[in-house]
């Protein structure tokens, strides 16, 4: 598979930590014809301040980063420079790990492991203005993407709801919510167990999708 024309290779900046990780992209990607690697950083800083220089095509993106992680770095890289596309990578398969990744801005998420052809699959995707989901997790992915019975517009968040919505959107746990708001985690319970009432959904992975693709939270 190939993602660039020969006369303009494909761009690649890598943001990963692991040194084996880090080789292991890079053997693989350098050995396709139409890819260049601009370079590798270690760290979320790292990664903005090379992505602003380089300006690359596309971030190989690590969520699990030191000092900055992961998907506060791609939010960070999208409001700088919109026009990269960013894949992020990880480790890990959980729902509100994958929603925090794609809510971020990142336009691809894929499981660390993944075949070369799965990630020039996500890159090409990518380049198409389209959304691209590691097969490992996109079934599960799927399952949160089906519309709710009750109508957005007849949900009737209050704005005490709408406040905890989108700190569910940001990945935040209870006890990380209940830290912000100042409130205590029983409240931050009668809350959620509110939102996903009147969202009709069975879990807060589903609100927070159906928050994304209403436009409740941005």
């Amino acid at each position: 598979m190939t993602v660039a024309t020969a006369s303009k290779p494909l761009r690649v900046l890598i943001v990963e930590d692991d040194p084996l990780i880090q080789l292991g992209l890079e053997q693989s990607l350098s050995q396709q014809p139409n890819i260049t690697i601009l370079g590798v950083a270690d760290d979320g800083y790292m990664g903005i301040k090379m992505a602003q220089e380089l300006k690359p095509d596309i971030v190989v993106m690590d969520i699990g980063l030191p000092r900055l992680d992961g998907i506060s770095a791609t939010q960070k890289i999208k409001a700088l420079l919109p026009n990269i596309h960013v894949v992020m990578l990880s480790s890990h398969t959980d729902d509100n790990e994958i929603i925090s990744a794609l809510s971020s801005g990142a336009d691809a998420y894929c499981v660390k492991g993944t075949s070369t052809d799965s990630l020039l699959a996500a890159f090409a995707a990518a380049k198409d203005g389209a959304t691209y989901i590691d097969p490992q997790v996109a079934r599960k992915v799927m399952e949160h993407l089906k519309p709710p019975a009750q109508s957005i517009q007849d949900s009737h968040l209050s704005q005490r709801e709408l406040e905890v919505l989108k700190l569910i959107v940001e990945g935040k746990s209870n006890p990380e919510i209940a830290a912000v708001l100042y409130l205590s985690p029983n409240t931050i319970k009668t809350h959620v167990r509110g939102i996903m009432n009147k969202l009709s959904v069975d879990d807060r992975v589903q609100a927070a999708v159906v928050a994304l693709r209403s436009g409740l939270v941005n």
